[in-house]
């Protein structure tokens, strides 16, 4: 009588322009943030030059910064062939996405029906011709809705997570829509909350509704730290303890998200190192190093690990 064979053994690793990566090498990681990104809601303010992002990468990697993970979607200007160049140039682990943005953002869209099959490709294959592999997908809510765009696009972004196994980071707009997306994603169409990262929510910092959103297992993003026009820095730290210590220390995510030329640290600033020259000190002094090390190191590294399917 022959032995029943042994189920392969899955081990998770970050999908990385260079390749997967054993998720306990990442570092220190930018968990949201723009090396290149074109929009149609934002002309004269493109990211879209490689020297400037490689200067901005080297500041960040001088600061203590080893990965950062690239939230520009399908048609936005990604310049993913240039990715793994910058990449090992400043010795800055990088992560590409897949997915698309709000429809505001777009002069064209893709056809609806094509959205889940793109993003399974650019997740499996790579993002064009000579590309590399997407790590994640990124989507967007609606402003305090989702809108019939959104809906079709997070519907793809579940399917093409349920063909691969990727996880999917979420766009909300002024921070509104996460109960929504929630509803949607983690209930008819069954994505496990911890494969759902909910970006922006330092824009609407609603403590008790941020208590439900870490209730659903899922990952909770606070993004572009110093931005005087948001509610961000003079309330983040006060969110960030409330929910360490109400037990969700292991779901919180920080990024720069950097989405202009001028706000990058080689023009008006703060850009990437900001998050860990300026606010990983205050984060220390109001939580402590090992919390610290929670949202900026191991945190990243399972919220972006995948058992790639």
């Amino acid at each position: 009588m022959s032995a029943t064979p042994a189920a392969p053994k899955t081990s998770h690793a970050v999908r990385t322009v260079l390749g997967d990566l054993d998720p306990a090498e990442l570092g220190t990681c930018n968990a949201h943030d723009h090396l290149f990104l074109r929009s149609a809601l934002l002309p004269g303010q493109e990211l879209d030059d490689p020297a400037a992002a490689a200067a901005e990468l080297a500041a960040f990697h001088a600061a203590g910064g080893r990965a950062v993970v690239q939230w520009t979607p399908y048609g936005l200007g990604r310049r993913a062939a240039e990715l793994p160049a910058l990449s090992r140039a400043a010795g800055v682990h990088l992560v590409a996405a897949t997915g698309l943005h709000r429809a505001a953002h777009y002069e064209r869209l893709p056809a609806p029906d094509t959205l889940a099959e793109l993003f399974v490709t650019e997740l499996t294959t790579g993002i064009g011709a000579t590309g590399p592999r997407a790590g994640l997908i990124k989507v967007a809510g609606g402003y305090h809705g989702l809108d019939p765009h959104a809906r079709r696009t997070l519907t793809a972004a579940a399917a093409a997570h349920h063909a691969t196994g990727a996880p999917i980071a979420v766009h909300h707009e002024l921070g509104t829509a996460a109960t929504e997306v929630l509803e949607l994603l983690c209930g008819s169409l069954e994505v496990p909350p911890s494969s759902v990262l909910l970006g922006h929510l330092n824009r609407f910092p609603d403590p008790r509704l941020l208590r439900e959103l870490a209730a659903s297992g899922a990952y909770l993003a606070f993004d572009g730290p110093s931005r005087a026009n948001h509610a961000t820095d003079w309330r983040l730290l006060e969110v960030l303890t409330a929910l360490a210590e109400a037990g969700h220390g292991e779901q919180l995510l920080l990024g720069g998200d950097t989405t202009t030329a001028a706000a990058r640290s080689t023009g008006d600033g703060p850009g990437m190192p900001f998050l860990l020259t300026g606010l990983r000190p205050r984060i220390v002094r109001e939580l402590g190093e090992r919390q610290a090390e929670l949202m900026l190191r191991q945190n990243p590294a399972r919220a972006f690990a995948v058992a790639w399917r």
